[in-house]
């Protein structure tokens, strides 16, 4: 809370930390070279490698090795799909196709790129748009304080708490993210001209297949996936024997359990924290635009590719919502001149280890802490909102 206490809105310079970011920008996305495609490449295929030593070793026994393994070439498909659904290499010269947001886990491409629970044009609406742009707000579908409403408030032991965020944690592609992105897109369809009514999944409809969302869910996000994962590659290993078949369903499903884990931890405390910002407001302007991002983002420790990668780059937390469509060398770069920028404009800038922040986290759900409201727009800067940068 301190930092939040020592941050006075109105001292803000929001005028000239807006240029300086823009400049940042625009030479930024002048430097984009081949280079930081390579280094993409470089991740894909340590996923990969990740991927072939798990499941070669998964048909011996069950083992903690052969999970992992699996699990961060799972958890290495996420990378790929947050930075290049983002366009991060769409400007980058000489990048492949493949490789940028129109075709990457586009239509068939789905179940070669990111074969998930995840519909990609779901999480591309939920995320990129709707959470980029809201961040912070009652409208941001990622606002932790706000989902966990109901647990923050309810009075039992605090042991029970925290046994249900460890159980949402291990399940929370499947029970959380798959449906919440998928409503986030029906939803914001329906809000075209061609409206229509969309009834949200919930508790209570999760299993009602009269309606069309809620079929969509099962037939395009938990079917589909199920039978790949944990029915076909099994059975490729059924030469091996039964047991072999068997011991890789349950690697399998351990590398599911440690993936659904590992992003929650490092996604969920992302914007969640006592010393982080929820806006009662939608910003006016691409300069509180940028200053929210800033306080309401967190940075994990940041370095070099070792440190990195295990966290997704989403250490870079504050320069990814500053600047969206990057690749992750360039996030690398930037990072230092970023927290200048903000030591400069008296802006406060927020970074820990993961581990602390999951605390930070925990505490924010378990209703032990509670995020820093911000109950109106600061009305001092007049660019107009369609100046806000995409």
């Amino acid at each position: 809370m301190e930092r939040a206490k020592s941050v006075s809105l109105g001292e803000i310079n929001y005028e000239a930390f807006t240029r300086e970011i823009e400049a940042l920008r625009q030479d930024v996305f002048q430097s984009l070279c081949y280079q930081d495609f390579l280094h993409l490449v470089k991740m894909e295929r340590i996923g990969k490698l990740c991927s072939l030593l798990g499941f070669a070793t998964a048909w011996m026994v069950p083992n903690p090795i052969s999970a992992f393994l699996i699990a961060q070439g799972n958890i290495t498909r996420w990378l790929l799909m947050h930075h290049i659904s983002h366009g991060g290499y769409d400007r980058v010269p000489g990048v492949p196709a493949r490789y940028t947001s129109k075709s990457f886990a586009r239509g068939w491409r789905r179940f070669i790129d990111w074969f998930d629970w995840i519909l990609p044009e779901a999480w591309a609406c939920e995320h990129n748009f709707l959470h980029h742009y809201h961040t912070g707000e009652d409208k941001d579908p990622d606002l932790v304080e706000r989902h966990a409403e109901l647990l923050r408030n309810w009075q039992g032991p605090r042991t029970i708490k925290y046994l249900v965020l460890f159980l949402t944690g291990i399940t929370w592609k499947f029970s959380y993210y798959a449906p919440s992105t998928l409503n986030a897109l029906e939803s914001h369809k329906s809000r075209g001209p061609n409206q229509r009514q969309v009834t949200p999944i919930g508790f209570s409809n999760f299993f009602d297949l009269r309606n069309g969302l809620v079929r969509k869910l099962w037939f395009s996000c938990y079917l589909p996936f199920f039978m790949f994962h944990f029915v076909v590659i099994p059975l490729l290993f059924l030469p091996l024997g039964t047991t072999a078949m068997w011991f890789v369903l349950i690697n399998r499903v351990l590398a599911e359990l440690i993936t659904n884990f590992h992003t929650y931890m490092i996604i969920g405390p992302n914007h969640t924290g006592s010393d982080l910002f929820r806006f009662d407001h939608h910003y006016k302007n691409k300069q509180e635009f940028y200053v929210n991002q800033v306080l309401g983002s967190v940075n994990y420790k940041t370095g070099s590719d070792w440190i990195d990668y295990p966290q997704m780059w989403l250490n870079y937390q504050i320069e990814h919502h500053l600047i969206p469509n990057l690749p992750m060398t360039k996030y690398q770069e930037i990072q230092p001149k970023v927290q200048a920028l903000c030591t400069k404009y008296h802006l406060p800038y927020l970074q820990e280890s993961v581990f602390k922040r999951f605390r930070k986290f925990l505490q924010v759900c378990a209703g032990d802490s509670t995020m820093v409201r911000v109950p109106s727009s600061i009305d001092r800067v007049h660019t107009p909102l369609k100046d806000v940068p995409s």
